[in-house]
Formats: structure tokens, C-alpha cells, sequence
């Protein structure tokens, strides 16, 4: 069921599925996509958890407000439990996603019970990023573009300092050779995470949905 919310002063559009008395577990797409970046792991992972699947906010159906810090939108996942009454979540992300899910890993530590970041980016200035040029792609704020392209060329300093305070069991996922990241790098920063690679790339999890689909599920069940 698709649904808003007002929640740290924006409106977020997200999918809600399962039953609202399981544990919480939230989707967080990638750059440029909304929720329905996830269709079909949604449903999968309803069986047995609360799921909450947003568009961040400059996506889909979400408000646009003009400005995108990377831990403001992790503070908007954190309001969306709030308004859910949802005390801890399982959070899962995809590339910008998995950026804001470490970001609240590492603000709210408390919060998240186990981590799951697939093929994002470590929080250190991005080298030979070509020149952002607008078209006529819509379903996102191109502010947002260049607000995150900002901070991927310039992340606070602390933010690689942060990822230290992460205390969720945690899983890295990485698209291997064909990834434009270095998800290793990210990983090995992350106390105890766990590093799987599968070769699919950047967009792992729908290149590779199965093995996608059974890492997760073995390291939720773990």
C-alpha cells in the first residue's frame, strides 16, 4: 500500500506492506529511482517483517525541497520509524541508500538491529566523476543531482570516522569487478561487517536477484 507521510518537515511518499506488529525492515533505493526500485523483494520480505519502503526525499513521489544532506534524508528514515512507533529496523540499501542506511547506522546506533548495504560508496572524496549534465530524465529533482554529486566529491571528514560507531551486524555487498565502488574499502571500516561479492556489477540486486536475495536472507536469518 502506497502511502505519505509528514515526517522532519517534508512529505515522503513510501510502500508499506506486512504486518505493522513484526519487526521493522526498511528499503532504501538507489539514486535516481524510487521504491519501486525494490518490487518483489518487498513483498518477499513482508512474510515476516514490517516493511517500509520510502522514495528519499527529491524521488518519486516525495517532496522536493531544494536541499539533500546525505544524514537530513537518514534523519527522514529515522522520523518514518518514529511515526510507525518502530523503535529498531533492518535496514537494507542500495548505493545512495546504502549511503543514507550507514549514515543512520551511525547517527542512531541504537536503532538499527542489522545493516545491509549493497554496493555504495565509502564516504572519501570520488575521483574522475564525470561532468553532471542535465536531460530530460524526470522522476527526481535534478537539485538533488548535484547536491549529492557535492557531497560525493566532497564528504565531510568525519562521516569516514563515523562508520566506527556502527554497532548493527552488518553486510556489505559489492557488484565486484564491474562496480564503479570499492565496497571492500567500505567494509573493512565497518566494525565486523561482513564483505559478499557477486559479480553482477553495480545493480546487484536486480542483476542477480536470486543471489541476491539468498545472501540477505542468510545473513538476516543468522
Amino acid at each position: 500500500m502506497i502511502r505519505e507521510a509528514h515526517v522532519n518537515g517534508i512529505r515522503l511518499a513510501y510502500r508499506e506492506e506486512g504486518d505493522p506488529a513484526a519487526p521493522a525492515l526498511v528499503l532504501l533505493h538507489g539514486r535516481t529511482a524510487d521504491h519501486n526500485d525494490w518490487n518483489g523483494f518487498t513483498r518477499h520480505f513482508a512474510g515476516r517483517y514490517h516493511v517500509l519502503v520510502p522514495d528519499l526525499r527529491g524521488h518519486g513521489a516525495s517532496d522536493f525541497p531544494g536541499t539533500y544532506p546525505i544524514p537530513e534524508m537518514a534523519e527522514d528514515v529515522a522520523a518514518l520509524l518514529d511515526l510507525h512507533d518502530a523503535a529498531t529496523a533492518t535496514v537494507i540499501g542500495h548505493s545512495l541508500g546504502g549511503m543514507v542506511a550507514y549514515h543512520l547506522a551511525m547517527r542512531h546506533p541504537e536503532r538499527v538491529t542489522r545493516l545491509v548495504v549493497e554496493d555504495s560508496a565509502l564516504p572519501v572524496p570520488m575521483r574522475d566523476r564525470p561532468v553532471l549534465v542535465e536531460d530530460d530524465s524526470t522522476g527526481f529533482d535534478w537539485r538533488m543531482m548535484h547536491d549529492t554529486e557535492r557531497q560525493f566529491l566532497h564528504p565531510d571528514p568525519a562521516w569516514l570516522d563515523g562508520l566506527a560507531r556502527i554497532t548493527a551486524p552488518t553486510l556489505v555487498i559489492s557488484g565486484g569487478q564491474a562496480s564503479p565502488f570499492r565496497a571492500d574499502l567500505l567494509a573493512a571500516r565497518i566494525p565486523g561487517a561482513r564483505l559478499v561479492t557477486i559479480e553482477a556489477g553495480h545493480l546487484v540486486h536486480t542483476t542477480e536477484r536470486v543471489a541476491f536475495r539468498q545472501v540477505v536472507d542468510d545473513f538476516l536469518d543468522g
